[in-house]
């Protein structure tokens, strides 16, 4: 169980903005180890400010979440493994004439990253995500966008 801060940087189809911003939130899971070989379950809660704006158009990503599998390989209290699993979030468009809609749903994502147990129940990790959100047809646009984004964060986690 812990938190993390990172950035976010992607893009919407069919749209030019590019939302970007700061990610934050929490993280939960288990592990289980087989002599250097790790797998584990995680999931997370994250809140952001990404957003862009271009000519009529402003484009946001309020918040996203993952719940995904890890597998990895231990040497000593370094962990590098991959990560990849069921993504879902908002994505939120307004037009200059100050109209809103946004589209919850679910895609999937997929990553890496490096934890370091730098004290008995205490570790840290980096880790970068590509996650990919469907389409939905937006109203103000009159076609479909989705966002698809990278996510690059640093975290700490606390291990019962």
């Amino acid at each position: 169980m812990g938190g993390n801060l990172g950035y976010s940087f992607g893009n919407v189809t069919n749209n030019i903005t590019k939302p970007s911003g700061f990610t934050g939130g929490v993280q939960g899971g288990f592990n289980w180890q087989s002599s250097n070989i790790v797998f584990g379950l995680e999931g997370d809660l994250q809140f952001t400010n990404a957003d862009d704006t271009f000519a009529p158009w402003k484009f946001s990503n309020p918040w996203f979440g993952t719940v995904r599998g890890r597998v990895g390989y231990a040497m000593n209290d370094l962990l590098f493994y991959g990560t990849g699993g069921f993504a879902f979030g908002q994505l939120k468009g307004q037009t200059s004439l100050l109209t809103t809609e946004s589209h919850t749903g679910a895609g999937w994502t997929l990553g890496a990253g490096v934890e370091y147990a730098f004290a008995p129940k205490i570790s840290a990790k980096i880790e970068y995500l590509y996650v990919s959100l469907p389409e939905n047809n937006f109203a103000i646009t009159g076609v479909p966008n989705a966002y698809h984004f990278g996510v690059v964060r640093a975290g700490i986690n606390y291990h019962f």
